[in-house]
């Protein structure tokens, strides 16, 4: 994909940014997916290749959209990648993918609350979910992630899922938002370009970036 085409869907309109949209993995979480297909090799995968198989996405889509429950999402693994573990050390292996929440992540959202009305919006499940909200509550004090931000979106829960186009239709009727005055932020370009497609402005977070370079004081400060 040319730069062109990135920055098109990239650039922020002259409209003023009243709204913000924020990804979880890879923009306020960092994860690293190879970890976890480690772990299950470790619990005795017989083929770890199908770890990033197509048939394999389609399984954790189908946890991520809330199809599946955590009990029938263990049992497809463990069926799939020929597994004999049990309940936690699945869990385990799932879990290793993510990272603890960075503490200079919670403050940088916290200023850029005051300046706008923030959500989460992220693709997720159950399993992960229970992880990183103890996070927030043993390490941040807050309840929920919806005490973090103006209101928090999870794809199991609304059974929806980026990149397809519903899901950002959900949160812009439920939140009664303008597209042109709302910024979404995520690091998939296929996500970016879903939403760009509904009017929404987007930036695209790649890697070394971090949320602390796009914002200053509380506001984003990247065109």
């Amino acid at each position: 994909m040319s730069n062109n085409y990135v920055n098109l869907y990239s650039k922020i309109r002259d409209m003023a940014i009243k709204n913000i949209i924020f990804d979880f993995g890879g923009v306020i979480i960092d994860i690293d997916e190879q970890l976890t297909i480690n772990e299950f090799a470790k619990l005795g995968a017989t083929d770890i290749n199908k770890a990033t198989s197509a048939e394999f996405t389609e399984l954790i889509r189908k946890f991520e959209r809330g199809i599946f429950t955590p009990d029938i999402f263990r049992n497809k693994l463990r069926d799939f990648l020929d597994l004999s573990a049990t309940d936690q050390e699945i869990d385990d292996a799932w879990n290793a993918l993510l990272f603890d929440i960075p503490a200079e992540r919670i403050e940088i959202i916290e200023q850029v609350k005051k300046n706008y009305n923030i959500f989460l919006l992220s693709n997720s499940n159950e399993i992960h979910y229970d992880l990183y909200v103890r996070d927030l509550q043993l390490r941040f004090d807050y309840n929920e992630f919806a005490e973090l931000f103006h209101q928090a979106y999870f794809s199991f829960d609304v059974h929806l899922s980026k990149p397809d186009q519903e899901i950002y239709e959900f949160v812009i009727y439920q939140e009664g938002l303008i597209p042109e005055e709302t910024l979404f932020i995520d690091d998939r370009m296929e996500n970016i370009e879903a939403a760009a497609k509904l009017g929404l402005q987007t930036y695209h977070l790649q890697k070394p970036e971090r949320i602390r370079d796009i914002f200053k004081d509380g506001k984003f400060n990247k065109a």
